[in-house]
């Protein structure tokens, strides 16, 4: 039976591919520091299976993942780190483990969710699709932070094409996020996607302000995985401008941006 929902098929591969990276690693790799500051290797990996076990609660036992809500908003500054830390203190195996059973439960769970399903969220309750565009999102994020702990540069593939449009899609969230007020006209999106081929493009072909760039650089901005000026992604227009520096595809705080790495891009 064909998969309705290739983004489905696209979380998978990543998901893969990200487990390739790791399932080698000596156990002092996997507590190699990453970008993000306190967090190993281990961390990343059981923040991915931690979020993947919330999102499989919240697709199938609504009324524990009200619980679950409940003691995120009793602990919200230590409740996601909480999870990495008990999560990495487990042996790597069991860790690895744990993250394969978590998405392979979650994948099957959203595969089979009827085409109308809502699944609760930390925010606004999400479609089944886009809950998969969101997981991908994650793994992807999390998976170059290990990569850049490993030192190892990863192929960007077509699957960032998922990843660029949720970015696009929340332009007026991360606004929002920081404060601010989104501005009312849309942006025109041109992105040169890893094969070099058409381009991947979003919003109308006449909107007076637009983005430009490498599609990878626009995936690492919108997950904040890189700073702007590391990057080959040029806005044309003051509000677009603005939002380069605001933009994030990523539920949450903005948190705290990379440092640029002082070599233009």
């Amino acid at each position: 039976m064909s998969d309705p929902l290739p983004v489905l098929d696209d979380l998978a591969a990543e998901s893969e591919e990200l487990e390739a990276l790791v399932a080698e690693l000596s156990d002092a790799e996997w507590k190699a520091a990453t970008p993000a500051e306190g967090w190993a290797v281990a961390h990343q990996i059981a923040h991915l299976a931690w979020t993947d076990r919330a999102a499989l609660t919240a697709l199938t036992d609504p009324a524990a993942f009200d619980a679950h809500l409940a003691e995120a908003a009793a602990r919200p500054f230590t409740f996601v780190d909480e999870g990495a830390e008990a999560g990495a203190a487990l042996p790597p195996a069991a860790l690895l483990a744990g993250w394969r059973a978590d998405r392979a439960a979650l994948g099957a769970a959203l595969r089979a969710a009827g085409p109308g399903t809502r699944v609760p969220w930390y925010g606004p309750p999400m479609s089944v699709p886009s809950m998969a565009t969101a997981r991908l999102m994650e793994t992807w994020a999390h998976g170059q932070d290990v990569a850049d702990a490993l030192g190892v540069r990863r192929e960007p593939t077509a699957r960032l094409r998922h990843i660029a449009r949720l970015g696009w899609r929340t332009r007026d969230f991360a606004y929002a996020m920081n404060g601010k007020a989104a501005p009312e006209v849309p942006f025109r999106i041109e992105l040169t996607p890893p094969d070099g081929g058409a381009l991947w493009t979003y919003g109308p072909e006449d909107a007076p302000q637009r983005v430009t760039g490498p599609a990878l650089d626009f995936c690492l901005l919108v997950t904040r995985r890189a700073h702007r000026d590391d990057l080959a992604v040029r806005a044309e227009g003051p509000d677009a401008e603005r939002w380069l520096d605001l933009a994030q595809a990523f539920a949450g705080p903005p948190g705290t941006p990379r440092a640029p790495s002082g070599e233009a891009a």
